[in-house]
């Protein structure tokens, strides 16, 4: 009965209140922190570790393949072995490390156990120190390891941990295979050698890795290895650099079956891989060979993925938004399988040529898995997926001499069931690995951004500055002290605090690291005043230019969050070696505040958006489940919050896009947004005043009703008409500033939404408020009503800000109401 006396009106108001309600009830309970899933008694990890192939002894380190078909997978590779309880008591972070390959000069190493230490370097020593913590297990991480997650428990109790000892003790095992660089150094202890580094250990699979074509399964049993499995076993063809063919020589390698773990499914499966798509120009296998001297794949990865020469090209910026926002995700499921590579360039001649040594920022994102055996979906109609930076550099592959990707993620990566840890990654261990890789079970999108300005270095007269650098050191922070659980023994997923969000504060940090050495360094500044059109002050001001909408994108709201600015200034000079410690908020709050970075789809797609409209070129990897094939799993594309609604026969989410307007335009107005607001203030009530007083419509007639009424009747005003006219009319129908990519889209949009604006008044007051028939029927009212929609749509498109549009009809309804007489044509019975 209540619901029925109420007006129509009212009752659309309360319509549209509940359905923001729903939807933020919804975006709490993603934002809160959940409970772990529960998982059956034992993790993934542990289920497959059991797998005598996924066990590094398996591989005796004296098998040494054919160097002619295959190449060690870095300069030196090891399995790192944890200190014993008491050598963990010395509080410094070395860790011992089994020498699987090592160069030619250092044979004598090979198969032993040696000391992995830092160089003697005082300012990388300050950096292990600013991430080094005491590890003592919560109650919470306690509870997280009882239900499957893997924690660093052979680190509990332990002080002092600092980047090898958390990469070494991160997983039950001592099974962490990890590649180092040509930098390494041997030096001699007495009789004893020891390994000195000076970058982190990138995770790694296998120790070597060839080219093949893989041809058919193997059927005879000619092989004597009594735990064969004929469909494991695969005749290749080697790659044959004389010919540039697949005509080389032919071998039997082994692809192992991995079993089904707590997911229902293998995590990958070598059947049918011979008719893979995306084998059709070879595979790159990684791993070594078993007791047998059968090489045994541990990782795959198909060539065509990494070649520099893209499947398509697509020229024109609206064309490349358009396959970012759009293309790139459009019929995942029916392209399972396959994989897809493309060439976005802004203009015709933006492209340069990928040269032997170019890096590239790496946005990295994989969706969902559906099917039969489809995972739980935790958020409703979301796939959320997973998002990590990486960096691709261009080098000559050394089979066939031409220019390809090879890739590293650097995985911001909470503790999880499967083992996979947080830190700098190879594709191949990343991706390509059989037993905990992606590539078999998601689709993936990697997005390789080639723009100068942030991946090349600059020198001011002898002031270098890197922000890539930077950015590596920021993501290296972040994933040691994810490892770690910033000394709770475990990195949890939070409103604030998850992958995307704290790979995020990364990029800001590092941006806000070389602000902040460019602002306290005048001989840059000088440099830069003197020379203002050498090509590096150019390309010095295209990275401000870019660092601006990065800010922006990363700070929506215009709120710098606490945590945030502790990161940022690690390395940026004020915290290394302090005794102050970065910390983590993991509150509702902190995550509206960067609500743009809380999505792994959303910051995948806006940063790929704000590079290409600075003109970045990009090539776009995509994957859809590839390798063998497994008929109960189907690959899902990620989605925005809410994304998996859509309107029936569209691909539109109209619950996404309206949270997505609703939470951009409540950025906090800048002060050119408040200088906007005041200057078409006055353009309205130049054109406005004048008109209506010519007319008649308006004349001075102040309310003479008491400052309480007055007060009422504006604050009433605040919310209806102004914000809840301008929430549905500027910020819900039309695209958001950092929306639009086509301009006559957006004009079409902006007249829709201003003759709606318009048509709602005459409707309004013939269906809810009949008193005011005569006036809103009025010409002269509608000429002003359009004006006030012209002035609003104006101000929105150059600030994007609610707060300035609502003040701007707030104030032109106040000043109609109380001073020009609006009160006596709205209600008969007020009088001046």
């Amino acid at each position: 009965m209540i619901w029925r006396g109420l007006s129509l009106k009212i009752r659309l108001v309360f319509t549209i209140f509940l359905l923001l309600v729903f939807i933020a009830v919804i975006m709490v309970q993603e934002l809160s922190a959940r409970e772990p899933q529960l998982v059956p008694k034992e993790s993934n990890y542990a289920i497959h570790t059991r797998q005598n192939f996924n066990q590094s002894s398996f591989y005796p380190v004296a098998q040494i393949p054919s160097a002619k078909l295959y190449k060690p997978i870095g300069d030196w590779v090891g399995r790192l072995i944890l200190p014993t309880k008491q050598q963990l008591q010395d509080g410094l972070d070395w860790v011992w490390i089994e020498v699987q390959y090592a160069p030619p000069t250092s044979q004598n190493l090979l198969g032993k156990i040696v000391r992995l230490e830092w160089k003697k370097n005082e300012d990388l020593l300050a950096k292990v120190k600013a991430v080094t913590r005491d590890i003592n297990f919560t109650s919470e991480v306690i509870k997280s390891q009882n239900q499957g997650n893997i924690h660093p428990f052979r680190l509990n109790g332990v002080h002092q941990v600092g980047i090898l000892r958390s990469l070494a003790g991160a997983n039950p095992h001592d099974d962490a295979i990890v590649a180092l660089d040509a930098n390494t150094i041997i030096n001699a202890d007495g009789e004893k050698s020891i390994l000195q580094i000076e970058r982190e250990p990138v995770l790694a699979t296998g120790r070597f890795y060839g080219l093949v074509k893989i041809i058919n399964p193997v059927t005879s049993n000619f092989l004597s290895t009594k735990d064969k499995q004929d469909s494991d076993y695969f005749s290749v063809q080697h790659y044959n650099p004389n010919s540039n063919k697949f005509d080389g020589i032919q071998e039997t390698i082994r692809i192992p079956q991995q079993v089904i773990d707590t997911r229902d499914f293998a995590p990958s499966s070598p059947q049918q891989i011979e008719k893979s798509p995306a084998g059709e120009d070879g595979w790159y296998i990684y791993g070594a060979k078993d007791a047998n001297a059968v090489f045994t794949v541990s990782a795959l990865a198909p060539r065509s993925l990494f070649q520099i020469q893209p499947r398509q090209i697509i020229t024109g910026k609206e064309l490349g938004l358009n396959y970012i926002k759009e293309v790139n995700w459009q019929n995942t499921d029916k392209n399972k399988g396959k994989l897809n590579t493309a060439l976005l360039k802004p203009v015709e001649t933006s492209i340069s040529k990928w040269q032997q040594g170019d890096k590239a920022i790496v946005l990295h994102l994989f969706g969902g898995i559906g099917g039969r055996k489809a995972e739980a979906i935790a958020v409703p109609y979301t796939i959320t997926g997973h998002f990590a930076f990486g960096i691709a550099e261009v080098v000559r592959d050394e089979f066939t001499n031409e220019l390809r990707f090879e890739t590293k993620y650097h995985q911001i990566y909470a503790h999880n069931p499967d083992g996979i840890i947080a830190g700098t990654h190879t594709w191949a261990d990343s991706m390509g690995n059989l037993q905990r890789g992606w590539l078999a079970t998601r689709p993936v999108s990697d997005i390789l951004i080639k723009f100068d300005p942030v991946t090349q270095d600059y020198d001011f007269d002898g002031i270098k500055l890197s922000l890539l650098k930077q950015f590596q050191q920021q993501l290296q922070v972040t994933m040691a002290r994810y490892r770690v659980g910033d000394g709770t023994g475990g990195a949890m997923v939070s409103p604030g605090t998850s992958c995307v969000q704290d790979s995020s504060q990364a990029l800001y940090a590092a941006i806000m690291a070389i602000k902040n050495q460019v602002a306290k360094t005048p001989q840059i500044q000088t440099w830069v005043r003197a020379n203002p059109n050498h090509p590096q002050a150019l390309r010095f001001q295209q990275l401000v230019e870019l660092g601006k909408s990065l800010e922006q994108q990363l700070a929506p709201l215009g709120i710098i969050r606490a945590d945030w600015q502790s990161q940022a200034g690690i390395l940026a000079g004020t915290g290394i070696g302090k005794t102050t410690k970065p910390f983590q908020d993991g509150s509702i709050w902190a995550g509206l505040t960067t609500w743009r970075t809380i999505m792994p789809r959303q910051v995948h797609d806006d940063l790929a958006t704000i590079f290409f409209k600075h003109g970045a070129t990009m090539q776009v990897l995509r994957t859809n489940q590839v390798g063998g094939w497994q008929s109960d799993i189907i690959p899902i594309a990620p989605t925005f919050f809410l994304g998996q609604f859509k309107i029936p026969f569209t691909n539109i989410s109209p619950l996404s896009v309206i949270l997505n307007r609703v939470l951009a335009s409540l950025a906090i107005p800048t002060q050119q947004d408040w200088l906007v607001l005041v200057l078409l203030l006055i353009v309205y009530s130049i054109i406005a005043i004048p008109y209506g007083w010519k007319t008649g419509f308006l004349q001075i007639n102040i309310w003479s009703a008491n400052w309480i009424e007055k007060c009422l009747l504006t604050l009433r005003c605040l919310f209806t008409p102004a914000i809840i006219e301008e929430l549905f009319f500027r910020v819900i129908l039309l695209p958001h500033p950092s929306e639009i990519t086509n301009w006559l889209k957006w004009s079409l949009w902006a007249v829709v939404s201003l003759v709606l604006f318009i048509l709602y008044h005459p409707l309004n007051a013939k269906l809810f408020f009949k008193a005011a028939i005569p006036t809103f029927f009025n010409h002269v009212f509608l000429t002003l009503t359009s004006l006030l929609g012209i002035i609003c749509t104006v101000a929105y498109t150059l600030t994007g800000s609610l707060w300035v549009i609502i003040l701007i009809h707030w104030v032109v309804v106040v000043v109609w109401l109380i001073v020009f007489g609006g009160i006596t044509k709205l209600d008969k019975n007020q009088k001046a």
